[in-house]
C-alpha cells in the first residue's frame, strides 16, 4: 500500500457529476478525494458536446464554449424534415470537465487522477484505490458514485448493470458555418438515432443504436457521413473517432446505497430517448455534496433521504414517459411500422406526439387517449 486516507467524501469518476459532487462537498467545507480512471480529465471525449442554454454558466471558463446553436431540424424516414426551436451551447467537453474539476480543486479537493477502484468494503467503509503509486486505502464517511453507466461501484456494491445502447462517433470538418443540431430517425438507427452537431470548423456526427437489434453502427455512419460529403456539407477527413454507451433503462431502483450516492450515468439520469445527461449530472452532482455537507456537518438524518426524493421528483416521470417510450418503439423496430413518419412522431421528444397520453406494455396495445 503507498499509503491510508480518511476522508469525509470520496467520490469515483470526474465527469460532470462527479466534478460538481466534489466541488459542493468541498465548498461545504468537508474533506473530499475524486477518484478518475483517465489520466486527463475528460481525455478521450465520449459526448456529442450539445448543452441546453441553461447550462450556460457552467461554460464560462476559457476554451469551453465554442458556438452557439438555434435550433434543431428533425429528419424523418419520408424525407420530411421538421424544424424546432431548441437553442443550446455547443461545448469543448473536455474544457468543460476540466474546468470542474479545477475548481473542486480549488475549493479543497484532492483529485487522485490515472487511478481506479479495485475494491469497496463498504460496511466498514473502505475503499481500496489503484492509483500510479500503487494501491491506496481510503476510509470514507460517504461515498458519490460518479462512474458512468458500468458504475464500479455499483458492481462492488453487487447491484444490476444498466441497460444500454452503445454510440459511435465521428469529428469531421464542417464546410460551412451551420447553428443548428440535425438528427436522423430511421430503422437504420434501431434504439437511437443519428445526429451532426455543428462545432465551428467541424461538426460531430454519430449514431446510436441497441445491441439487440444491431451489432453494426461503422456501416450506417459511414453511409450517412457520405451522403453529407456528396452533399457539400461536410469533408471526408474523419478528424476523431470516439464512442461509448448511454444508459437508457431509467433511474436505478434506489439511489442511495450503504452511504453511497449515485449521479449522473451512474444513478441512470441520462435520458433514454435522446441520450442527454450532463444536465442531469450537474444537477444530481450539485445536490449530493449539498446533501452530503448537511448530513455530516448539521447532523441532518434525513438528509440522503431528502437527496433520493429531490432527484425523483425532478427527473423520475420525464425519465418513466422516455422508458415507456423506448418499450413502445422496441416493439416496431424492424417492421413496416419503423419505415413510417407515424411512429418516429411518437418516439421523439420534438414532436407534439411524443407527449400525448398513451398506454404502452411489452405487448402490442392500441394507443389511447
Amino acid at each position: 500500500m503507498s499509503g491510508k486516507t480518511q476522508v469525509d467524501v470520496l467520490v469515483i469518476g470526474l465527469g460532470p457529476a462527479g466534478g460538481a459532487s466534489a466541488a459542493a462537498s468541498a465548498r461545504a467545507g468537508l474533506s473530499v478525494l475524486a477518484v478518475e480512471r483517465k489520466a486527463h480529465v475528460g481525455v478521450p471525449v465520449q459526448c456529442a458536446e450539445f448543452i441546453p442554454l441553461p447550462l450556460g454558466k457552467y461554460a464560462q471558463a476559457e476554451g469551453v464554449l465554442v458556438q452557439h446553436i438555434a435550433g434543431m431540424k428533425n429528419y424523418l424516414p419520408s424525407g420530411m424534415t421538421e424544424k424546432a426551436a431548441f437553442p443550446g451551447l455547443m461545448i469543448d467537453r473536455a474544457a468543460f470537465d476540466q474546468a470542474l474539476a479545477r475548481e473542486a480543486e480549488a475549493l479543497g479537493a484532492e483529485l487522485c487522477l490515472a487511478s481506479r477502484l479495485l475494491r469497496l468494503d463498504a460496511r466498514h467503509s473502505i475503499a481500496t484505490i489503484q492509483t500510479p503509486e500503487g494501491e491506496r486505502e481510503v476510509g470514507y464517511r460517504l461515498l458519490i458514485a460518479a462512474d458512468g453507466p458500468y458504475s464500479t461501484v455499483a458492481s462492488q456494491l453487487g447491484l444490476a448493470p444498466l441497460e444500454t445502447v452503445f454510440t459511435r462517433q465521428y469529428t469531421v470538418p464542417l464546410l460551412q458555418p451551420y447553428d443548428d443540431t440535425d438528427i436522423w430517425l430511421s430503422d437504420e438507427y434501431p434504439g437511437g438515432y443519428a445526429w451532426l452537431f455543428p462545432k465551428g470548423e467541424c461538426a460531430n456526427l454519430g449514431v446510436g443504436a441497441d445491441k439487440d437489434y444491431t451489432h453494426d453502427l461503422k456501416q450506417p455512419l459511414d453511409a450517412l457521413h457520405a451522403r453529407l460529403v456528396n452533399q457539400g456539407v461536410v469533408g471526408d477527413t474523419i478528424l476523431s473517432l470516439t464512442g461509448g454507451l448511454i444508459p437508457v433503462g431509467g433511474l436505478r431502483a434506489r439511489l442511495v446505497v450503504d452511504k453511497t450516492l449515485f449521479v449522473g450515468d451512474a444513478a441512470g439520469l441520462t435520458h433514454p430517448i435522446t441520450g442527454a445527461g450532463i444536465a442531469a449530472a450537474l444537477v444530481s452532482g450539485e445536490c449530493a455534496g449539498q446533501a452530503a455537507a448537511r448530513y455530516l456537518l448539521a447532523n441532518e438524518a434525513d438528509a440522503l433521504n431528502e437527496f433520493e426524493a429531490e432527484i425523483r421528483d425532478q427527473f423520475e416521470m420525464s425519465l418513466a414517459r422516455a422508458v415507456a417510450r423506448r418499450q413502445w418503439l422496441n416493439q416496431r423496430w424492424h417492421t413496416a411500422a419503423a419505415c413510417e413518419d407515424a411512429m418516429h412522431r411518437k418516439g421523439w421528444i420534438a414532436f407534439p406526439e411524443y407527449f400525448e397520453k398513451q398506454i404502452f406494455t411489452t405487448e402490442y396495445t392500441e394507443d389511447t387517449e
